[in-house]
């Protein structure tokens, strides 16, 4: 029996862990590193205890540090969530040695499926079906290769370790195997320890889903329905919606089916998620198993009203499951959207910086909806762990219901201070093939692959295009500029017509304008073109306008010379320059920088090395994902800014050159 739990991760799990931990009675302690101080998920636990740095190597992957706050704090259980120490078999078998409960699956189940390649082979002797490839201990090259080829390309590389993507490179053709081989391990060594690949064939055209079991410590196994997450882009999941809408009755039970058998055969015992690829024969095969809640195991409470943080602290006091499996039942449909600090206009490159307007709380929440986040307003995005700001989720009696509810909720969701992939969000969310369910887990990065591609011009890529950066239209700016003008210490309000001449720079473009206000509230602005405004007033973050006799009402934030205002195509940022700009230079094309903040994991070359246009010189890991840096010009390379595991700034110099000179 416990009373006290130590919750040992970050941000919205922990949050959403320590809400129903203290409504079941129990106290809660939080864990915090540097870069976490004044966290949501330190404030919402009674107890907090600092474990270190910000890097996780230092802290929320210490297991040391851990166990320590729980004997200091008087934990007698560890909740690990997901991430982290969440299926470190090492960590789970410590937090029992130390008397504490672990809430989650035995040591020896995590270990069971933590080496992937061990999973399949136990699942083939099981008897669920799995999809052909090579788990052989042989890692080297050469054996890699040639096992590539007797499977078929395009085949997916994977790490036998961990989960979330990490690790996984899916290569079409014999030339791009080596690179990919490389950058698996490399990543898999960092993320877990372990650079061990397996290789798997790619199931062209297929469909992830998921099917969540629970296991108590009497012998009892249900399977709670299954999650499609197919919508991903490189591995890593976007938009997840219980029910799948390609799964039938008679399909949901054999998967079921097939989930609980391999829980069984491991003797597992709380929260799992078995991982399922589903071809376009609607044949399904086990891909792996995760050993822990997942990130949008929201969706499946939704559709069974269960709590399922109240369902593993039950289990892990010995308690009955409370359901048999004739008793769950699905209703309606939940569809679940990851907000990300990234840019999917740049290539999903990671984003840090503070959020300066984040208002979750006014959303409806008897609408259908719900947010879990660990970040608010004023907090800082690190470049320390996963970019993740929030899930926003919405519920329906139908999926056409949820998917509306979702989009609607997104656009009444503006974010100010961080890139975020939240307009993406709406526009995938509104495409045909995501709506008709035809979308597979390669569709968004082949759109991705033809908008990077120049030969393709806008609107041939059809779909591909919400991929594409937007522009403010004519009547944005002129809505800007009026926002900008009515702002109070600019006192245009007079007796009399007053005009305004000012400079409003967007996304690069400039424009010269001009706002006439009259005594009776009217606006004409001449933004390139005249705009008239029957009436433009300003609240604390929207403004309220009529023009052509429609009114409407948009979301607006304005902080001195800066104004962000929230369109159709998403949230522009328009300032008014200073009349004394600060001396810009030129890209410097000696230096070759970190386009992210993050850790340099590998260098590729050394003082002394020649090196041409778009040639690799190092890769830089940040938020989950690695960053290749070429170098811009041909040259040699004369100093090396940083050393291989170091932190490096966004636009920080990693390598400089000494650059080829002409005789011409």
């Amino acid at each position: 029996m416990f009373s006290k739990i130590l919750i040992a991760n970050r941000g919205e799990i922990a949050v959403r862990i320590a809400k129903t931990a203290r409504a079941l009675g129990y106290e809660t302690v939080a864990i915090f590193s540097d870069a976490d101080r004044g966290s949501a998920h330190v404030e919402v636990a009674d107890e907090a205890v600092h474990i270190g740095p910000s890097p996780a190597a230092q802290s929320y992957l210490d297991a040391q540090r851990i166990l320590a706050a729980a004997r200091q704090t008087g934990a007698d259980a560890i909740h690990p969530g997901y991430g982290f120490p969440s299926e470190n078999a090492e960590f789970a078998a410590a937090c029992v040695a130390a008397s504490l409960t672990f809430i989650g699956p035995t040591a020896d189940a995590i270990a069971a499926m933590g080496d992937k390649a061990e999973a399949k082979r136990r699942m083939d002797r099981a008897g669920v079906p799995t999809v052909p490839g090579y788990l052989g201990d042989d890692q080297s090259d050469e054996r890699l290769r040639a096992e590539a080829e007797r499977v078929g390309f395009p085949v997916l590389v994977k790490a036998n370790s961990g989960g979330g993507g990490r690790g996984m490179r899916l290569v079409r053709s014999a030339s791009e195997l080596d690179e990919a081989i490389a950058g698996a391990r490399r990543e898999a060594k960092s993320a877990f320890g372990d650079d061990s690949l397996m290789l798997e064939r790619f199931v062209e055209g297929g469909r992830h889903v998921e099917v969540e079991i629970f296991a108590d410590t009497l012998g009892n196994v249900v399977h709670l329905g299954e999650r499609d997450c197919t919508s991903q882009r490189r591995r890593q999941k976007i938009i997840e919606e219980s029910p799948s809408p390609i799964i039938d009755a008679e399909q949901r039970r054999r998967m079921g089916q097939d989930a609980v058998l391999a829980a069984r055969e491991i003797g597992y015992v709380g929260a799992g998620t078995v991982e399922m690829i589903v071809d376009q024969g609607n044949e399904h095969y086990f891909l792996e198993m995760n050993t822990r809640l997942q990130v949008e195991h929201p969706v499946t409470e939704l559709v069974t009203g269960l709590d399922l943080v109240e369902w593993q602290l039950r289990v892990a006091q010995g308690e009955a499951l409370p359901l048999a499996q004739d008793d769950v039942q699905l209703r309606g449909h939940a569809v679940e959207a990851r907000l990300y600090a990234e840019d999917p206009y740049a290539g999903f490159a990671p984003q840090t910086g503070r959020i300066r307007y984040f208002r979750p709380e006014r959303l409806v929440a008897g609408a259908g909806l719900r947010v879990d986040s660990g970040v608010r307003q004023g907090d800082d995005v690190s470049p320390y762990y996963d970019p993740m700001i929030a899930k926003v989720m919405a519920y329906g009696s139908s999926r056409a219901d949820a998917l509306r509810r979702l989009r609607r909720a997104l656009r009444e969701l503006p974010l100010i201070g961080v890139t975020t992939n939240r307009q993406f969000l709406i526009d995938l969310l509104g495409t045909p093939t995501l709506v008709d369910a035809t979308i597979t887990t390669s569709t968004i990065d082949e759109w991705l692959a033809q908008v990077q591609d120049d030969s393709v011009s806008p609107g041939q890529a059809s779909e591909a295009d919400l991929l594409r950066r937007s522009a403010p239209t004519q009547r944005d700016w002129a809505v800007a500029c009026a926002g900008l003008a009515r702002a109070e210490r600019r006192g245009v309000r007079t007796s009399s017509p007053a005009e305004l001449q000012l400079d409003v720079e967007c996304g690069g473009e400039r424009r010269r304008a001009s706002v006439v206000s009259s005594p009776d509230g009217r606006l004409v602005v001449n933004a390139g073109e005249s705009t008239a405004f029957d009436r433009f007033e300003v609240a604390d973050d929207a403004c309220v306008y009529e023009c052509d006799g429609v009114r409407s009402r948009r979301f607006m934030l304005r902080d001195a010379d800066r104004l962000w205002l929230e369109t159709s195509r998403g949230t522009f940022e328009f300032a008014e320059p200073s009349a004394y700009p600060s001396a810009q230079r030129e890209a410097d094309p000696r230096l070759i920088v970190s386009p992210v903040a993050g850790t340099l994991v590998r260098l590729e070359v050394a003082v002394g090395d020649v090196v041409e246009p778009g040639q690799t010189v190092a890769f830089v890991e940040a938020m989950k994902m690695e960053t290749r840096l070429e170098a811009g010009a041909a040259g040699t390379v004369c100093e090396l800014h940083a050393e291989t595991g170091a932190q490096v700034a966004a636009g920080a110099p990693v390598v400089e050159l000494t650059l080829e000179t002409s005789d011409g």
